[in-house]
């Protein structure tokens, strides 16, 4: 009994040392939170939560792909709420240790990197090279804008492909992706849908008095922004998933499959109406086309030609809805006289001709927010790019912007290849059309808006692009009919002898 005793909680608590040093852990907890007030509080809650978290993920390396996914969401959202903290950072911080993870996991064993020697891993290493030249461009301004910047551009398509190649192995993995994806839309356009009708919270008021107010609430109405950066991520990103959802619901065998991608097409197709994004409008049409061209469906091609011809005569030539603000903004893209595109074209003027002695550009994160925020009076951040390429050319120069194009056909092109004739599986051939539907969606909206490296948007592209290399691997790990028949033949036939 004694033994017992001693083994028990409350007797190691009588302890003095003990107790003296849950005395100093508190009194140092004290100290922390009135230094730190709301945020340490919170970072001391969630610290168990963290540890536990990091435990699973060196456990399950795959972990980190999907709270990759998962963070892209929230990451904008949460900056509204909880002022100080860099939660964009979260994302480099989960890739990072997702590595670690890899390392240690096989710490004692050879790392097999072969599933990650594909073309669009070393395709992914020279975009990131040519982000690290881009550090003695001698039109660069400052080193860390470049940091910042840099990212979404290209540290993230750098880490990420390879970790998808490596951990993605199964076509659950690739459903779970898919379906966390869905999930994470649906709550973005509920969230959409409150604001819309319900108005938004003090937080997001806070941030529209702030200067968001002045993209966001237009002729009196609210441009939606969900927990997004902006209305025309927030667009952009739902007609993305839109698309995806409804080429999967098109092709799904399940009842699930149905219900659930149908859901996620509706919502996403529903968020990017509600958001005013303009540009928006290119992902629907673009992937609309690219599907159509992957399906060799004469048929299908006809009647999918048939139908967005209707939908551009609808917005082009009619005026239907004319009184919904959301089909107005809409039709707006579709006007070669819109005072927003003539700015847009004029801007790019005047950027051919600065760019013309410039073919390196003049330095990543020196356009856009990060050239407002770090370089303030160069022309570059004072010249709006409005457009993902014209971001690109205008800090990476004309062979940024070749390369770019380059490398994302390149990445469709032989994506698309392999997903028509490597693939045997109907229902996954399906979901990676879905999703080379999806990426040419994004290429074609990223001409409008800068939309490709953001996030969620980015993330879900660099991932989408590793999937579509991994066509065959997925396809092996289905089991095929044959293969099913054969099992239940040798089951039978072992029942049969015991």
């Amino acid at each position: 009994m004694d033994a017992v005793k001693k083994n028990t909680g409350s007797f190691v608590l009588n302890k003095p040392s003990v107790i003296a040093l849950l005395f100093l852990i508190t009194v140092l907890c004290g100290y922390i939170i009135e230094k730190g007030q709301i945020i340490s509080a919170a970072g001391l809650i969630a610290l168990p939560f963290l540890l536990i978290y990091v435990n699973q993920l060196f456990k399950t390396p795959k972990l980190g792909i999907y709270s990759v996914i998962f963070l892209g969401f929230i990451a904008n959202g949460l900056s509204r709420y909880i002022k100080g903290l860099p939660f964009g950072l979260t994302i480099d911080s989960v890739l990072i240790l997702t590595y670690l993870a890899i390392i240690f996991k096989d710490f004692y064993n050879r790392i097999d990197w072969k599933p990650a020697s594909k073309d669009v891993t070393f395709l992914a290493i020279i975009w990131f090279g040519y982000a690290l030249f881009q550090l003695i461009n001698p039109e660069a301004r400052s080193k860390a804008a470049w940091f910042y910047a840099m990212r979404g551009v290209a540290f993230y398509m750098f880490l990420l492909v390879p970790l998808v190649l490596l951990l993605i192995k199964d076509y659950k993995d690739l459903n779970k992706i898919l379906y966390l994806w869905g999930i994470m839309s649906m709550l973005a356009t509920l969230k959409g849908f409150i604001q819309l009708n319900f108005g938004v919270d003090p937080f997001e008021k806070a941030w529209l008095d702030g200067g968001g107010a002045v993209t966001h609430i237009l002729f009196g109405k609210l441009r939606v922004f969900s927990f997004f950066s902006d209305a025309g991520q927030f667009g952009a990103a739902q007609a993305h998933a839109g698309v995806v959802g409804a080429i999967i619901f098109i092709n799904s065998r399940t009842t699930k499959d149905r219900i659930f991608f149908g859901l996620m097409a509706i919502t996403g197709l529903y968020g990017m109406f509600i958001s005013g994004t303009r540009g928006a409008i290119a992902v629907p049409f673009a992937g609309l086309a690219m599907y159509l061209i992957l399906t060799r469906n004469v048929k299908m091609m006809t009647l999918g030609g048939i139908f967005g011809i209707v939908i551009f005569v609808f917005f082009k030539f009619t005026t239907i809805g004319a009184n919904v603000y959301a089909i107005n903004r809409m039709r707006s893209a579709f006007d070669p006289n819109d005072k927003s595109l003539l700015v847009r074209l004029e801007n790019q003027r005047k950027l051919k001709v600065y760019l013309s002695s410039r073919p390196f550009g003049g330095g990543i994160g020196s356009a856009g927010n990060w050239g407002q925020r770090f370089t303030p009076t160069t022309f570059l951040a004072n010249t709006a790019t409005d457009s993902w390429y014209v971001q690109i050319w205008a800090e990476q120069g004309i062979i940024g912007l070749t390369l770019h194009l380059l490398i994302l056909f390149y990445i469709l092109g032989k994506g698309a290849y392999i997903s028509m004739y490597r693939v045997r599986d109907p229902v996954l051939q399906s979901k990676l059309f879905a999703m080379a539907a999806g990426m040419m969606g994004i290429m074609g909206a990223s001409y409008g808006n800068g939309v490709l490296g953001q996030i969620p948007t980015g993330p879900i592209m660099y991932t989408t692009m590793a999937v579509l290399f991994l066509g065959e691997t997925l396809d092996a790990s289905i089991p095929k009919k044959e293969e099913i028949a054969v099992k239940d033949n040798l089951e039978y036939e072992s029942k049969i002898q015991s």
